[in-house]
């Protein structure tokens, strides 16, 4: 299994419909992606996180499903049309478990 996180830092004048709309977009990947075990999205509520306001989580059921859902095309439309033009910084790790 593979652990996908990214932690999303949105710009300054970014309106919350926005950022609201491109949580909604992550979460609905979960059942439009195969190998997806697991996903879970949301907004952080500490003050340790460097600005980075907001968490993707996914869990794959392996390598393989990993590399379907970067270039898969929902995945891209989401990233294309929800995130990019409201991102300051996009910080991503995947590790094998």
């Amino acid at each position: 299994m593979v652990e996908h996180i990214v932690l999303f830092k949105w710009q300054e004048n970014a309106p919350k419909e926005a950022i609201d709309a491109t949580m909604d977009a992550l979460r609905a990947l979960k059942n439009e992606i195969p190998g997806i075990l697991e996903l879970t999205a949301g907004e952080n509520y500490t003050n340790r996180s460097q600005g980075f306001t907001h968490a993707l989580y996914v869990r794959f059921e392996s390598k393989e499903a990993l590399e379907i859902y970067a270039p898969h095309p929902k995945h891209q439309h989401v990233v294309q049309n929800h995130v990019a033009p409201i991102k300051e910084n996009v910080l991503a790790v995947d590790y094998e478990i």
